[in-house]
């Protein structure tokens, strides 16, 4: 079910890192974190630092 709601808005992105991003965004603010910032989102989807999921937030 995620993969389709996931589906659904990834034609938005022109370019996969963007996408792919959007759905590690998407499938972190839908796990059990007590707190949901960039940085925990990141490291939730097994990024280093938060600088992809703020440019999501930013730039697209």
């Amino acid at each position: 079910m995620l993969a389709e709601v996931l589906g659904c808005f990834a034609g938005r992105f022109g370019r996969v890192e963007p996408r792919r991003a959007a759905g590690q965004f998407v499938t972190g603010l839908l796990s059990e974190l007590e707190v949901k910032t960039c940085w925990q989102l990141a490291e939730q989807a097994g990024h280093a630092r938060p600088d992809a999921m703020q440019r999501l937030l930013y730039r697209a």
